[in-house]
C-alpha cells in the first residue's frame, strides 16, 4: 500500500503541501492577498483596459512568427518586429479605406430605412391590424414614427449627444493607443515576459515557469481559433444572407455576426436575431423565413460541429458551464476585457490547479 501517494505513485495534493511545493502558509497566504489585490486594481482600471488586451492578444499571437524568423535569419529581433507592426497597420488601414466607408454606407442607409423597417415588422406581428393599448388604438405606421421621435428626441438631448460624443472621442484615443502599445509589446516582448517574471517569488518562479510552458499552447490555439472562427463566421454570413437569401445590408449583418460570434450562446443568438429582423423586412412570404432559418442553423451547425473543434482543438477542452459563467462573470466585472480573456482565464485556472494538485486536470 502506498502511503505517501496515490495508485499510480504520485504525490496526494496534502502530500504536496507538506513537502513544500505550494510553499509555507504565510507566503501562501500573501500570494493571495497580492493576488486579490491585483484583480481589484484591475476592477477599478477597468475602462482602459481593452487596448491593452487587445495589443497585447495581437503581439501574443504573433510573437511566435517574429521569434521564427529571428532565429532564422539571425537578424536583430526589433527589424522583423517593425516589419509585423508596419503590416497589422496596413492591413488595418487598407481595410478601413476599402470597406469602411462601404459600412458606413450601409449603417446610414439602414439608419435611414429604420421606420419602414419597424413598420414592416409591426404590420407583420399584428397581421396589419390597429393595436389596441392602454385603450388606445395605434396604427402601425404611428408606431414606428412614435418610436423613432423617441430615439430623436433622446439623440437631441445634451446628455445624448455628449455620450456619442464621448464614446467616438474614446474609440479614436483607443485606437491609437493600441497601436502604440501593439508596437511596444511587439519590440519588447520578450522583456515584459521577464519583468513578470520576476515579480514572482524566487522559490515559484519553476512552477510559474512549467505552467506556462503547458498554458502557452493552449491560449495561442485558441486565439488564433477564434480569429478563423470570425473570419468564417464573416465569409459565410456574407454568403448565405447576401449572395443566397438577397438580404440587404448583408456586409454590415457579416461583419456584426463575426463580432458577436465571440461571444457564445448570447453573441451567435443576438446576431442571429438581429439578421433575423432584418430579413423580415425584405421577406416575400413563407419560403423566405423558411429559407432564412435554414441558413441560420447551417450556420450554427458548421461553426458548433465542424469548424469550431477543427481550430481549437484542445484548446477548448473546458466544461460548458464554466465557459458560460467565464463570459458572464468577465463581461459583468471587466466588459469587454473580461468577454475576451474569459476562456484563457477559465484555461488557466485549470492548469495552475492540475499543477498545484499533481492530476493531470480531466
Amino acid at each position: 500500500m502506498n502511503v505517501h501517494g496515490t495508485s499510480d505513485g504520485k504525490p496526494r495534493p496534502i502530500d504536496r503541501l507538506r513537502t513544500g511545493v505550494l510553499g509555507d502558509s504565510g507566503e501562501n497566504r500573501t500570494l493571495l492577498l497580492v493576488g486579490a489585490a491585483i484583480v481589484l486594481v484591475l476592477y477599478l482600471i477597468r475602462d482602459i483596459l481593452l487596448p491593452f488586451v487587445v495589443a497585447g492578444v495581437v503581439a501574443y499571437i504573433c510573437t511566435p512568427l517574429i521569434t521564427w524568423l529571428t532565429k532564422r535569419t539571425g537578424w536583430p529581433r526589433s527589424i522583423f518586429a517593425a516589419l509585423v507592426f508596419l503590416v497589422l497597420i496596413g492591413s488595418a488601414m487598407l481595410f478601413v479605406a476599402v470597406a469602411g466607408h462601404y459600412l458606413v454606407a450601409e449603417t446610414t442607409g439602414t439608419a435611414g430605412d429604420l421606420q419602414g423597417t419597424i413598420e414592416h415588422l409591426a404590420r407583420a406581428t399584428t397581421g396589419d391590424q390597429p393595436i389596441r393599448l392602454f385603450g388606445q388604438t395605434i396604427d402601425p405606421a404611428e408606431l414606428a414614427r412614435t418610436m423613432l421621435q423617441r430615439i430623436g428626441d433622446w439623440f437631441s438631448q445634451v446628455n445624448g449627444l455628449a455620450l456619442v460624443a464621448g464614446y467616438g472621442l474614446a474609440a479614436i484615443m483607443g485606437t491609437f493607443l493600441t497601436a502604440a502599445l501593439l508596437c511596444y509589446f511587439l519590440l519588447t516582448g520578450p522583456s515584459i515576459g521577464r519583468g513578470l517574471l520576476w515579480t514572482v517569488p524566487p522559490s515559484r518562479r519553476a512552477v510559474v515557469v512549467r505552467i506556462a510552458a503547458q498554458l502557452d499552447p493552449l491560449l495561442k490555439r485558441y486565439f488564433i481559433g477564434m480569429l478563423a472562427i470570425v473570419v468564417y463566421a464573416i465569409v459565410a454570413s456574407y454568403i448565405g444572407l447576401g449572395v443566397v437569401l438577397g438580404i440587404g445590408h448583408a456586409p454590415l449583418l457579416a461583419v456584426l455576426t463575426g463580432i458577436l460570434e465571440t461571444v457564445p450562446i448570447v453573441g451567435t443568438t443576438l446576431a442571429a436575431i438581429i439578421a433575423g429582423l432584418v430579413s423580415l423586412h425584405t421577406a416575400t412570404g413563407f419560403m423566405s423565413i423558411l429559407a432564412f432559418t435554414v441558413y441560420a442553423i447551417a450556420l450554427r451547425l458548421s461553426i458548433d460541429q465542424i469548424v469550431g473543434p477543427l481550430v481549437l482543438g484542445g484548446a477548448a477542452h473546458v466544461h460548458p458551464v464554466v465557459v458560460i459563467f467565464s463570459f458572464f462573470a468577465g463581461a459583468v466585472l471587466f466588459g469587454v476585457p473580461g468577454v475576451i480573456l474569459a476562456v484563457p482565464a477559465a484555461l488557466a485556472g485549470k492548469i495552475v490547479l492540475a499543477n498545484l494538485y499533481g492530476e493531470d486536470g480531466e
